[in-house]
């Protein structure tokens, strides 16, 4: 059983950084994508950022492209989510998910979030202006 631990997220002035991570067991790490998303109070739920630690792709929203960096700890199984020069509107829940789907498949498909089966509990990050 797939399984994800999420820890970080906060609240956080605007331009600060927080970094979220989110640990799953070793053949989940190897097998599988692990993504962010967030979702906002009346949106629909986001994708952020996966990777795939399997060949090292990834992907970004173009929203926090330049902002945001995720990257792999093989030695933890964990991923995380850097968030630099962050805004108001980044202001959600953030979920950790894992899912079969390819990074470069979630660049293509509408709704990547429905292509990810399993989820963490979410983090809340507060960004103040």
């Amino acid at each position: 059983e797939v399984q994800l631990v999420e820890s970080g997220g906060g609240l956080v002035q605007a331009g600060g950084s927080l970094r979220l991570s989110c640990a799953t067991s070793k053949s989940s790490f190897d097998s599988y994508t692990i993504g962010w998303f967030r979702q906002a109070p009346g949106k629909e739920r986001e994708g952020v950022s996966c990777t795939r630690s399997s060949d090292g792709s990834t992907y970004y929203a173009d929203s926090v492209k330049g902002r945001f960096t995720i990257s792999s700890d093989n030695a933890k199984n964990t991923v995380y989510l850097q968030m630099n020069s962050l805004k108001p509107e980044d202001t959600a829940v953030y979920y950790c998910a894992a899912g079969k789907i390819t990074p470069h498949t979630v660049r293509i498909v509408d709704k990547p979030y429905k292509h990810f089966d399993v989820w963490g509990q979410g983090t809340l990050v507060t960004v103040s202006s």
